[in-house]
């Protein structure tokens, strides 16, 4: 073991109170974040201001990045940026019966540290992350597509504010059970008690893995990775082969952090594939496996949970998100922020809405009644007075991450009668980029053929309004889809409580997360760490939600050695 540069009173004495608030807001459920959101609160206590940030990104393009890990027999890249440049960086190719044993060398120091020690080490990790963002900002944005702003902030402190978050939950339930010596003594009457010294410890199940996917690579994979770590799991890092480049630099602060507190830096460690290789199946069915967390499509998701038999299976796959539409005291304030909300990164995150439900007679307004047709002609000129500038339209859009969502876009305008078509948007600094406006499609929720359309999730920058019966046609509709399909989220507008209620209800039935009647600056396809739940894991689109105590609770286990008194 490395001697200790960072020592635990150190650590506390940074970090103990981060903690605290952390552990005292997802009691509250409160907002709080101790990452900065502003791009501007960055370049001063050794953090790196926009240019330093671009310079740091810059410098590692057309490199090798070399991480030292054992087992390194080779090395792969090939990222191109949804923007257009090739990033040209390789990485270390693991030989994976020389990599996992090596891991495993570290677990008992891990184990023995205790659940503080482990909990300040992760926060000094996210504390050198996030003195990075502006780094790791574009190295969001050229492997996601994400516009530099959205980059910035989900890639940066709303992951950090996740991974705080998973820390949090994870020594909560550590301690639940006391640390170090109970002593035990049983009354016996007028014979001695019984008495025995007992110790709990908890320990970790083995290597955690994960699977990173392409759209957000550190929000979606700091979660887990942090969740394993803080319970006492080495953890092996598979990036999606478009984008890497962000959870190898977390590796990498990862590596310095726990070598300078004393730990074996191969407690996390990075799995890049070749082209074609599909590492992560090996990786999944392995024994040395344990724990594996997964964002991605639901075949695979579906297949990790059958397969993996030996591990505890976290997944994140999809669903199809429904907005039930019946009233509205804000006709104005609903058809804007629906309009951002279809909008946000080119519908490219698993929490965009995709369906639509509203009533084929109307729906009644403090504008006056409105007619399904106004209310789909009116939500496509909100999209596109919204995005009628191109400058906004880049910022808000991003680019298309990769060519199977321009396909499904292109497919879908030949479902149904198209309210709003889909643009193409030129990005002046990148020519390349593939950016497009958002399609809106008229379907008939009555008909077969439509069915087929709206019934399955169509990922990307498509929505579907659906014209069904009524309103509780909706709710019925609503309840098949989650129940059938799964939902990260779920949307309606109404004035009427007996409504509200029975979609609440609905959504209580089947486990989805509701957002009501949504006008101003939160909008559905956005959740806040340490207050909203993303995902419930009580519907098909996921097993478990982000973040709460059955994330982080079945990653160890509590042995208990007991001894005569």
């Amino acid at each position: 073991m490395a001697t200790a540069q960072l020592t635990t009173d150190r650590l506390a004495e940074k970090h103990r109170s981060t903690l605290d608030q952390a552990l005292a807001t997802i009691r509250t459920r409160a907002y709080w974040s101790p990452y900065p959101e502003h791009p501007k609160a960055y370049g001063a206590d050794g953090s790196l201001d926009a240019a330093a940030g671009l310079a740091a990104h810059q410098s590692a393009l057309n490199t090798r990045f070399d991480l030292d890990q054992p087992g390194t027999d080779g090395w792969t890249g090939g990222e191109t940026s949804p923007y257009g440049p090739s990033l040209g960086i390789e990485y270390p190719h693991a030989d994976l019966d020389v990599l996992l044993p090596a891991m495993r060398a570290g677990m008992g120091a891990w184990r023995d540290a205790g659940a503080e020690t482990r909990a300040l080490v992760c926060l000094e990790i996210l504390a050198r992350i996030s003195a990075r963002t502006h780094e790791f900002a574009h190295a969001v944005m050229h492997t996601s597509g994400q516009a530099f702003m959205m980059a910035f902030q989900a890639g940066g402190p709303h992951a950090q504010d996740r991974g705080l978050e998973a820390v949090a939950y994870a020594y909560e339930e550590q301690t639940r059970t006391p640390a170090g010596r109970a002593d035990w003594s049983k009354p016996q009457g007028k014979r001695d008690p019984l008495e025995l010294s007992k110790e709990f410890t908890p320990v970790g199940r083995g290597i955690a893995l994960v699977i990173g996917c392409n759209t957000f690579p550190t929000w979606n994979g700091y979660p887990g990775l942090f969740a394993s770590l803080a319970t006492g799991n080495p953890v092996v890092v598979k990036p999606h082969p478009r984008a890497v480049l962000p959870l190898a630099l977390t590796v990498q602060v990862a590596r310095e952090v726990l070598a300078e507190a004393g730990f074996d830096p191969n407690l996390v460690t990075l799995a890049v594939e070749r082209p074609g290789e599909g590492i992560a199946k090996t990786l999944a069915v392995r024994p040395e496996i344990r724990i594996i967390d997964y964002t991605g499509s639901t075949a695979f998701g579906d297949w990790l949970e059958a397969n993996a038999r030996q591990a505890q299976v976290y997944t994140e796959k999809a669903g199809v998100n429904t907005v039930v539409v019946d009233s509205t005291d804000n006709y104005k304030g609903m058809l804007a922020n629906l309009a951002f909300s279809l909008s946000l990164y080119s519908g490219q995150m698993c929490t965009t809405p995709q369906n639509l439900l509203i009533p084929r007679d109307g729906i009644t307004t403090d504008q006056g009644p409105k007619s399904y047709d106004e209310v789909v002609a009116d939500l496509a000129a909100a999209v596109g007075g919204l995005l009628g500038d191109d400058a906004r339209a880049n910022g808000l859009l991003g680019a298309l991450v990769n060519p199977d969502v321009k396909a499904r876009l292109e497919a879908a305008a030949g479902l149904g009668e198209v309210a709003l078509a889909s643009r193409e948007v030129v990005n002046p600094e990148y020519p390349d980029a593939v950016v497009r406006t958002p399609v809106i499609v008229k379907l008939d929720g009555s008909k077969p053929d439509a069915q087929a359309a709206y019934f399955s999730e169509c990922f990307g920058p498509v929505s579907f309004a659906v014209s069904v019966d009524s309103t509780d046609d909706a709710l019925e509709l609503l309840r098949r889809t989650v129940r059938e399909k799964g939902a990260m989220t779920v949307g309606a507008y109404t004035t009427s409580a007996d409504t509200e209620r029975a979609v609440e209800e609905v959504c209580l039935e089947e486990s989805a997360q509701l957002s009501l009647n949504l006008t101003g600056g939160v909008y559905v396809n956005q959740t806040a760490a340490f207050s909203d739940f993303h995902g419930s894991g009580g519907n098909p689109a996921a097993n478990a939600a982000l973040c709460d105590g059955a994330f982080v609770s079945n990653r160890f286990r509590v042995v208990e050695v007991r001894r005569q008194a």
